[in-house]
């Protein structure tokens, strides 16, 4: 389909910043964000309230009852991020947690709760004008976004940037955990039989490990500016 206003598509693996840079992002652009990632982990924490084994085969029905109701809603949140809403109640903490984390990574993996979540993120994001950030983003939910990223940094820099994002909870990780949570999310994501992490083709390599977080922002309006001028200009002949 012909847009105005490209998709951006943000993949990384666990740690990587993604989400902070598609909201940086999507304030500078004016856009909006789409943050799979949180559609998964209200997922994981909707199986858990319900009782339901990761494993089980009535997961991939339970999601497809989930999202066929509106049981989940993305909605602006404050300075570009996102509110989650399921059944009304705003989970939007109680979905970082490391536990669900880990659970949003084994359920991700199951071909049924993939597809249940496939269309439901096309259809919110297909218009453009919007940041989507995720793992298969580039590769399988909208391979033919019009701007494509890769972040991606050291295992300790990711590792550290968790660590200190878990701080403030009630009952902290030690760094070493969390570091071996995030090897553990990386093999999981990476080695999964339906859409593993991989750096999609066509997409921008950014590695912020040394790099910082304006600058990685910088970066990417730069390049989408670039991709809307072009957009607008193929319209308007």
């Amino acid at each position: 389909m012909s847009r105005r206003l490209p998709i951006v598509a943000v993949d990384g693996p666990a740690g990587s910043g993604k989400t902070t840079v598609s909201r940086l992002v999507a304030q500078r652009l004016g856009y909006v964000v789409l943050d799979t990632g949180a559609l998964y982990r209200t997922l994981a924490l909707a199986t858990s309230r319900a009782g339901l084994d990761p494993g089980r085969d009535e997961l991939g029905a339970f999601c497809e009852q989930l999202i066929a109701r509106n049981a989940i809603v993305l909605e602006p949140g404050s300075e570009g991020s996102s509110r989650v809403l399921l059944d009304g109640e705003d989970v939007s903490h109680a979905i970082r947690t490391p536990e669900m984390s880990a659970r949003a990574s084994v359920i991700s993996a199951l071909p049924p709760v993939r597809q249940a979540l496939l269309e439901l993120q096309r259809q919110m994001g297909e218009g453009g004008g919007v940041v989507v950030e995720g793992r298969d983003i580039g590769s399988v939910v909208f391979p033919d976004a019009e701007a494509k990223f890769f972040l991606t940094a050291s295992l300790e820099r990711r590792a550290e940037r968790r660590f200190l994002e878990l701080t403030g909870r009630t009952e902290p990780p030690s760094l070493g955990n969390v570091l071996d949570q995030v090897a553990e999310r990386d093999r999981r994501d990476s080695e999964r039989a339906v859409a593993p992490l991989v750096q999609a083709a066509g997409a921008e390599l950014l590695d912020s490990t040394d790099l910082g977080i304006d600058e990685v922002v910088e970066r990417i309006v730069r390049a989408v500016r670039r991709i809307e001028a072009r957009l607008q200009s193929g319209a308007a002949s």
